[in-house]
């Protein structure tokens, strides 16, 4: 049985994922403080419904966060604790600052030895986080189509449960997915955001592209 899905966001990430988990038969809300911002997608979109972000985490049994990470640790602690107690949260926010990249480089606010994820697990430990769909760009999140090969999704928490939910909702939106173990994990996975925008960023080229993860195939 599918679950209803509360994802906390307005922008192209939340209206991706909203939609394709919509089109998979998952039971939609999103999250905005800006809900004229989605009269334009739900007029397309009209099972998906719109609330506000506490009606919308209240909703969902599981939850996106699919906000600027400039933002997404205020978001979390202004959530009532019941809200998301024991409940998956699946991370797809990026430290990102708002200052030009260098060279490409896209800069971030944390350093090597902490991640975004790691804060909020921090902010909410009641909640079972786990980081996911954060190193493709949004046109690709939802049934990313490079012939006969699944790219690969990393994802890390520390809740198995709630690994493996994420990693069934994942799966359903058309990706091989790889558990790389516990919150710190996320230090390596959200850099990854980095590497993936450095084509477009310094050459303008945003050709589709993704990880994968190449495994030798044991005798």
């Amino acid at each position: 049985m599918k679950q209803k899905i509360g994802i906390l966001g307005s922008g192209m990430v939340a209206q991706a994922l909203g939609a394709g988990l919509t089109k998979e038969g998952w039971e939609v809300m999103l999250g905005t403080n800006h809900a004229p911002k989605l009269d334009e997608f739900v007029s397309v979109h009209k099972d998906i419904r719109v609330g506000n972000f506490i009606e919308a985490a209240e909703y969902g049994d599981v939850i996106f966060l699919s906000v600027k990470g400039t933002v997404v640790e205020d978001l979390v602690r202004s959530l009532p604790t019941k809200l998301l107690s024991d409940k998956t949260i699946i991370d797809t926010t990026n430290p990102i600052v708002e200052q030009p990249p260098q060279n490409g480089v896209l800069n971030y606010f944390t350093n090597y030895n902490e991640s975004l994820m790691e804060r909020l697990q921090k902010i909410a430990p009641q909640a079972n986080f786990v980081k996911g769909l954060n190193s493709v760009g949004s046109t690709l999140m939802v049934h990313p189509d490079f012939g006969d090969e699944k790219p690969t999704m990393f994802i890390c928490g520390n809740d198995k449960i709630a690994k493996e939910e994420a990693m069934d909702i994942i799966e359903d939106l058309g990706w091989e997915v790889e558990d790389m173990g516990a919150a710190e994990a996320a230090r390596a996975i959200e850099p990854l955001c980095i590497l993936w925008c450095i084509p477009g960023l310094l050459n303008n080229d945003w050709e589709p592209h993704a990880f994968k993860l190449l495994k030798k195939i044991k005798f």
